[in-house]
């Protein structure tokens, strides 16, 4: 359908949906669009086009999409001060870190400062802290890319690198997080950008929400944090950044609140373009350094014979594989197969060790990261079978050359790329954990 909005309104458009300016003028998030240029929208995305001539657009939306019009420009004046700011700086390169709850609008807000930096012809880089809602490397990362033409949505960019946390929330592995996101910092630094925008999480409710972006911060050691104040949700972590200069700015009245459901949904759209034109490769285990992997412990084959002997004598079989590890033994046996939790107490007072027992076929459908030799980031995969027969790992990827390394992360998908609940068995009782989001 085509639709004309009027200077000085702003036509707001809900995913999914694509939008091509025909004639006039408008932006988007400080990109003036080019004639025939389409933008394209995800579902559970928001975006404002502001137009400034009298302008006709030609739409498709889908069936959950929406649009509106309103008087006068969505974007807060505040961002242009932001913006302006940032300018005076005069270190070079400026490092300038968003802080904000959850679609508070730390995004967007990211999204115009790229495109307003862009029009000054400087050499921008961004590094989204954002795992549970990353636009720049698949979900479950923290990753950086450097822009050269402005954008509508960070998700249309490439990841030039990536670290793969293997969780989408930052309280799970708060160590990971600060530590990936320095490790990319010092990656960007080396690039020699005039500008670097780092979007981060929105936990920051609680105390332990709170150390955790204090350690953050004096790790990146930004030149100016930018924040987004709503209800005061900010103010005990402003209390401990007495040393840092930092800029309220304000959130759009227009920001979509979205819901857990539209948050994974999101995430699932990453999944889906990370892993396009993927298959399963087999790759024999001896070849690969496996990490984040006590799940199954696939580290360890088995040791000395004597030592196995006594445990497979202790549990009365023996499994498929065993894993001795300095506090724990991981047993993992055959689908259908049940060890007498007598046995399992009986070793564990023998051997001063807690055994843990998985099923095969739990490996199924977890998310993982591979990596190279020298630990760069190649792409995530699924993980769909361990082969202890065989002794090959089969993942789901589109990565084929140079793996030597596979991290196994604790979200785990189902064929059809959709998020489901990880459970695993632990001394025969079954133990859920549910993967909050950010």
């Amino acid at each position: 359908m085509k639709i004309t909005v009027e200077a000085g309104k702003t036509l707001l458009v809900d995913g999914p949906a694509s939008v091509t300016l025909v004639s006039g003028k408008a932006e988007v998030f400080g990109y003036a669009l080019r004639h025939m240029g389409k933008v394209v929208i995800r579902d559970g995305k928001r975006m404002p086009f502001a137009v400034e001539e009298t302008a006709t657009f030609e739409i498709s939306i889908g069936e959950t999409a929406n649009m509106e019009e309103i008087e006068g420009h969505t974007i807060p004046p505040s961002w242009d001060e932001a913006y302006k700011e940032l300018k005076t700086l005069q270190t070079k390169p400026v490092t300038a870190l968003v802080l904000g709850t959850v679609d508070s609008g730390k995004t967007s807000f990211c999204t115009y400062l790229v495109n307003k930096l862009l029009n000054e012809e400087r050499k921008i880089a961004i590094l989204d802290g954002d795992l549970g809602q990353s636009d720049i490397g698949p979900p479950c990362t923290v990753a950086y890319a450097v822009v050269s033409n402005p954008v509508t949505d960070l998700f249309n960019l490439e990841a030039e690198n990536a670290f793969f946390v293997g969780v989408t929330s930052p309280s799970k592995a708060t160590e990971k997080v600060i530590s990936g996101l320095a490790l990319l910092r010092d990656e960007v630094l080396r690039r020699n950008p005039d500008y670097v925008v780092v979007n981060t999480d929105g936990w920051v409710e609680g105390e332990d929400a709170v150390n955790y972006k204090a350690q953050l911060i004096e790790k990146i050691n930004p030149n100016i944090i930018f924040y987004i104040q709503q209800n005061e949700k900010l103010t005990p972590l402003l209390s401990m950044l007495k040393n840092f200069k930092t800029l309220k700015i304000d959130s759009p009245q227009t920001i979509k609140q979205r819901s857990r459901e539209k948050r994974r949904s999101l995430r699932e759209l990453g999944y889906i373009k990370y892993l396009k034109n993927a298959k399963v490769q087999s790759i024999p285990i001896s070849w690969l350094k496996i990490e984040s992997d006590e799940f199954i412990g696939l580290n360890k084959s088995f040791g000395m014979m004597k030592r196995d002997r006594e445990i497979c004598e202790l549990l009365g079989m023996k499994p498929l594989h065993i894993a001795e590890l300095k506090e724990k033994i991981y047993v993992v046996i055959g689908k259908g197969r049940w060890i007498d939790p007598e046995r399992i107490s009986k070793t564990e007072e023998t051997l001063g060790k807690k055994v843990v027992v998985t099923w095969k076929g739990e490996e199924e459908g977890l998310l993982t990261a591979l990596y190279n030799d020298e630990r760069r980031f190649l792409g995530i995969g699924v993980l769909r079978e361990v082969d202890y027969g065989r002794k090959v790992m089969k993942i789901y990827t589109p990565t084929s050359s140079n793996i030597s390394a596979v991290a196994i992360g604790k979200v785990r998908l189902d064929k059809n790329l959709r998020e489901i609940t990880i459970t695993s068995e632990e001394s025969g009782k079954v133990i859920s954990d549910s993967l909050a989001s950010s």
